[in-house]
């Protein structure tokens, strides 16, 4: 998994790439958890993201949380299919504000 992280106007985005599961999911918690806490805007670009499990999941779960008791704002863009369809059937869907494109998302928090 790799992560790049760049601004888009006033939105912080990270580019998430490869696989969020067991293995990298700590990677994953540190970097988003500590940019939930200083951003009060971030959009997770899932667009290159293959496979999610439950543990990539509970971070986003997690970050969520920091974010609502932060009154942060925190939006997902660019669900593959297949990540897409791990977030419909865990009822991730309507917990996340999600978008076609992390543009999308960016300019949904602007």
């Amino acid at each position: 998994m790799d992560i790049n992280e760049y601004s888009n106007k006033n939105v912080h985005v990270m580019a998430v790439s490869g696989r969020l599961d067991s293995n990298t999911s700590k990677q994953f918690e540190d970097v988003i958890c500590e940019r939930m806490q200083e951003q009060p805007a971030l959009v997770v670009d899932l667009e290159h993201v293959d496979y999610i499990s439950s543990a990539g999941l509970r971070v986003l779960l997690k970050a969520a949380k920091i974010a609502k008791s932060n009154s942060h704002n925190l939006a997902l863009g660019g669900l593959k299919p297949q990540v897409q369809e791990v977030f419909d059937i865990s009822g991730f869907t309507s917990i996340f504000s999600i978008h076609p494109s992390s543009k999308a998302a960016c300019d949904a928090l602007q």
